[in-house]
């Protein structure tokens, strides 16, 4: 699709309108949530992003602060998981995948936000199982 051109001041036409000057606007803090995959490919995309302050993890660069990075997690450390998590970390346990993102999507909302909620609880599982087998072993 070919760029918008600039309104005439005609009130009439392909390019109507009164005629303005767009002003600019700072980056909105909505803007920063979210997480960029990186190096997945080997590939150094980095480049691509407007300067953050990121905190790397495996894959994932997360757009947030190691203060706000570490006050998530001693969080989630004192307080644990609220009911739903544990439910879907149950079903989890006796391989009820599309039951625990059906649970999860009920519960947050939308299909995309279930699966990165189903990947963080069987994630926390595996964690929880090669804590539990390296205990076992000592």
């Amino acid at each position: 699709m070919a760029p918008k051109q600039p309104n005439t001041g005609l009130f009439v036409g392909l390019n109507k309108g009164h005629v303005v000057t767009r002003r600019e606007l700072a980056p909105r803090p909505s803007a920063r949530k979210g997480v960029c995959l990186v190096f997945a490919i080997g590939i150094d995309f980095r480049y691509l992003f407007e300067p953050i302050d990121y905190v790397v993890h495996d894959v994932l660069i997360w757009k947030t602060s190691k203060r706000v990075h570490f006050v998530r997690n001693l969080i989630r450390e004192v307080a644990g998981f609220a009911p739903y998590e544990k439910r879907i970390t149950e079903l989890l346990k006796v391989g009820k995948d599309k039951r625990a993102l059906k649970v999860a999507k009920r519960k947050l909302g939308t299909h995309k936000r279930a699966k990165k909620k189903r990947e963080e609880m069987s994630n926390v599982l595996r964690k929880m199982r090669s804590a539990g087998v390296s205990d076992k072993k000592k």
